[in-house]
């Protein structure tokens, strides 16, 4: 048996009492696990709508700066409303984008059929981690592509179950979680 690339790696540390890279070390284990260790190919079409409403926002104040330079400000002034206003309704839009489409999603998998005769399956991961709370909240949804019936399981556990005391992510320790909850979903009843 051929050792896995994970073996390989260096070991992954982190300031534990930083909330934000413990969450994103988790995260990115997860990732790790259905991209890199099962093979599944990942979905950028989330990260490509923020990216294309950044893309026009920035359109917007990009003109406006060329526009203010070829034009100097008295003669540009109603252009210059325009793209401000412009770019602050954009930017409204991406925090709805986030908080209501995005809602946390940091990884969409599609497992590929073979034979490729049949739709994609596609699991879905979110997770949350508060400021000040060590319990990580992480969600794995399946969405048959041949049935399109979904399905999704939840858990919640300390941080510290993942890393030891100096701070290292303990990446053996947390793959068998991520696979469980794939698997649980792949084989639950339907119901």
């Amino acid at each position: 048996m051929a050792p896995s690339a994970s073996t390989d790696e260096k070991p992954i540390k982190i300031d534990k009492w930083d909330s934000s890279a413990l969450k994103n070390t988790l995260d990115d284990g997860a990732k790790r696990v259905l991209v890199n260790e099962l093979g599944f190919h990942e979905s950028h079409r989330l990260m490509d709508g923020r990216l294309f409403i950044c893309t026009i926002a920035i359109g917007f104040a990009m003109f406006a700066l060329v526009w203010d330079f070829l034009n100097p400000f008295p003669q540009s002034r109603n252009v210059l409303l325009i793209c401000v206003v412009s770019y602050f309704i954009l930017m409204g839009i991406l925090t709805v984008y986030l908080n209501y489409i995005e809602k946390g999603i940091f990884l969409v998998a599609l497992e590929k059929d073979r034979a490729m005769m049949e739709p994609d399956k596609q699991y879905i991961l979110s997770s949350s981690l508060r400021k000040y709370d060590d319990t990580y909240h992480l969600t794995m949804s399946f969405k048959d592509g041949k049935s399109n019936k979904e399905k999704s399981t939840t858990i919640s556990k300390c941080v510290a179950n993942y890393f030891d005391e100096n701070g290292i992510f303990c990446f053996d320790l947390f793959q068998p979680v991520i696979e469980k909850m794939r698997e649980e979903l792949t084989t639950k009843k339907e119901q």
